[in-house]
């Protein structure tokens, strides 16, 4: 695959474009093809697919350079959050948000309950609180910003104080994105995506992503990511790696877009009657905004939910429509969560398109 002289970086916004090219040759394609093979010939350095697929490799390549490491693709998020959680020895401690993913807050909570991991719940914006809970863990887990709360933590000084406690750190870097934040260069020791959200962007693939810095431990990580992966089966179908990497290519122009558009539309829904609270730390895509009912605001929410015509009512994020959930009707969801609480993931359209359709809805609440 095509690398760039790190002499001469390019910006991130034309990386997404560049990376992950086949080799600049008389008569190579543009694109990297679509290999569909389950076995490989003998005596070649992949003997059978569940280790290796050239398909995937541009795409890890790819999002491995724009975080500043190297990744590994898996069949879904999750996947990549239980091979994250795999480095964590049985009886070991993790620190974790209270209020995060549900995927990872009921991940965890089971795990406890089950006697494989014990778990300390904290507030990650308590960077004391926090630090306090690292004596004797073994892992930090973070997501800033969070979801979907959208809070945000000190990602360096937390990392900081984790090694100092001996413990590793992962980043769920979801939200952000390598191109609005690199938490490999605050320190963490692995990087987590849902590569379905806002790599891909299209709303059209299930996928997921570790990175691991490019250090003697971080490629001790790597390897011990590669070997649960290949023994798991959690891999990734080269289909939809290849739609991810061409996802990938516009991640850039969507998320100025998105972003521009999530930012005009938390000042407009901050002066509506019927949201009490918009949360939205200043940047990024999603806002999520807690709404005020006659006495019911998980009913009040419901309605805004179901009263939209451009904005979709479903449960991911990261695609170029407009989506929006009351996030509490997820079973798992942490109490933590306000009942009116609604998510919206803002897309790429016209943004008074997207605020009248939003203002129609909460008008009729």
């Amino acid at each position: 695959m095509e690398h760039h002289d790190a002499a001469q970086p390019l910006s991130p916004r034309t990386r997404v474009v560049a990376l992950g090219r086949p080799e600049r040759v008389p008569g190579a394609p543009l694109n990297p093809p679509v290999t569909f093979t389950s076995t490989y010939i003998q005596d070649g350095p992949v003997n059978y697919a569940r280790v290796d697929n050239p398909t995937w490799t541009p795409f890890e390549e790819a999002v491995g350079e724009l975080e500043g490491g190297d990744a590994l693709l898996y069949s879904s998020g999750m996947a990549a959050v239980q091979a994250a959680l795999s480095l964590v020895p049985v009886g070991g401690v993790v620190v974790a948000p209270a209020a995060a993913y549900n995927g990872v807050v009921v991940t965890l909570t089971e795990a406890q309950r089950d006697g494989r991991l014990d778990v300390r719940w904290v507030d990650v914006t308590d960077d004391a609180a926090t630090t306090a809970a690292l004596p004797g863990a073994d892992l930090l887990w973070l997501e800033s910003p969070s979801n979907p709360l959208l809070e945000v933590a000190d990602i360096a000084g937390l990392t900081a104080a984790a090694h100092e406690a001996g413990a590793l750190v992962v980043v769920d870097n979801t939200f952000a994105t390598p191109l609005l934040q690199r938490p490999l260069e605050d320190g963490a020791d692995v990087v987590v995506h849902s590569a379905t959200k806002y790599l891909s962007g299209h709303s059209d693939v299930i996928l997921g992503l570790t990175v691991t810095p490019d250090t003697d431990a971080g490629r001790e990580l790597h390897a011990r990511l590669a070997r649960h992966r290949t023994l798991g089966g959690a891999i990734a179908g080269p289909m939809e790696a290849w739609l991810a990497l061409r996802g990938l290519r516009t991640l850039s122009l969507r998320l100025e877009r998105a972003c521009a558009n999530a930012a005009d539309l938390a000042e407009r829904l901050a002066t509506h009657p019927r949201v009490s609270r918009v949360r939205y730390p200043g940047w990024g895509a999603i806002v999520s905004v807690e709404v005020a009912g006659d006495g019911d605001d998980a009913a009040a929410a419901e309605a805004l939910a179901a009263g939209t015509r451009i904005w979709s009512p479903s449960t991911s994020l990261g695609g170029v429509e407009s989506q929006l959930e009351r996030r509490r009707r997820q079973p798992g969801e942490p109490e933590a969560v306000p009942v009116g609480l609604v998510r919206l993931s803002v897309g790429v359209e016209d943004v008074d398109d997207l605020w009248a359709d939003l203002k129609q809805a909460l008008d009729r609440i």
